[in-house]
């Protein structure tokens, strides 16, 4: 069975490495990519539902943390675990992250440990 994950990051070579590290580590994951926030909603809205969503933080326009507030606060999206990504690394936005999100991943990250903590909340979240 896949495994869909959203990744919300406006740096596309982030995108571009988690796609090409799953192809590599496990083919049962699908990756979807966008560069915005809007973009993200736009996807939910259309009934594309994402197993978990991967979710930058700082991002032009809207900030990860407004965005984890627009997803939350609908009902047929409220469930869907997010993991923050992101370069910050300062103790705010790590304990926010963490105490928010379900994990909490800096970047530059291993693809084999992002794997792990992805099927860790996964497991935990169903």
């Amino acid at each position: 069975m896949a495994i869909t994950v959203l990744v919300v990051d406006d740096n596309p070579d982030v995108f571009f490495s988690i796609k090409n590290g799953f192809e590599v580590i496990d083919k049962d994951y699908h990756i979807i990519g966008v560069e915005s926030g809007e973009k993200c909603l736009e996807i939910l809205q259309n009934q594309q539902i994402p197993d978990v969503i991967l979710l930058d933080i700082m991002m032009p326009k809207m900030s990860g943390w407004e965005i984890y507030q627009k997803v939350k606060e609908r009902n047929e999206w409220k469930d869907i675990p997010i993991i923050f990504l992101s370069a910050r690394s300062d103790r705010v936005a790590t304990k926010a992250g963490s105490f928010l999100g379900d994990d909490y991943i800096e970047k530059p990250f291993d693809i084999d440990s992002m794997k792990l903590r992805i099927e860790k909340v996964l497991k935990k979240n169903k």
